[in-house]
């Protein structure tokens, strides 16, 4: 892990599987004027298959950030978790949890059990994502996040 005094443009990767919430958070970064490339992924395997590389694609460089829904279908985001966090590679990723789920355990779950570095509610987020999008923008703007070497 590397951190440098110059920031790179750090990636939001969304892991979420409605279509919906990924659109509106795609509008709500456009709309800010955030340009941070973004990457998508469905699940959690796909997320993880994002981070790591495969035949087709290399891994995604850091700096990153990942919004992460809990229900997902093949790889929901407690799983996920759980795997990056045991992951030498991948352990220090950033990592807000974005779910419809407002439930006390859930949260709780989240930052106890897997570190996650924030737990946002959707409905929460501000109008059309605007409160989450201009959150992350600063996050990204003002936290020196780590790197590839």
């Amino acid at each position: 892990m590397k951190f440098d005094m110059k920031q790179k443009a750090a990636t939001i990767l969304i892991v979420d599987d409605d279509e919906i919430d990924v659109e509106a958070l795609r509008r709500a970064l456009r709309r800010a004027k955030v340009e941070n490339p973004t990457e998508v992924a469905h699940d959690g395997l796909a997320a993880l298959e994002c981070l790591r590389g495969n035949d087709e694609s290399p891994p995604l460089r850091k700096p990153y950030v990942i919004l992460l829904d809990i229900n997902m279908p093949r790889m929901d985001g407690f799983e996920f978790l759980s795997v990056i966090r045991n992951d030498e590679s991948l352990r220090d990723s950033v990592v807000f949890m974005f779910s419809t789920s407002a439930d006390p355990r859930d949260i709780e779950r989240a930052y106890k059990e897997h570190s996650a570095s924030g737990y946002i509610v959707k409905q929460n987020a501000g109008r059309g994502f605007q409160g989450l999008v201009g959150m992350i923008d600063r996050y990204c703007s003002v936290v020196h996040l780590p790197h590839d070497n």
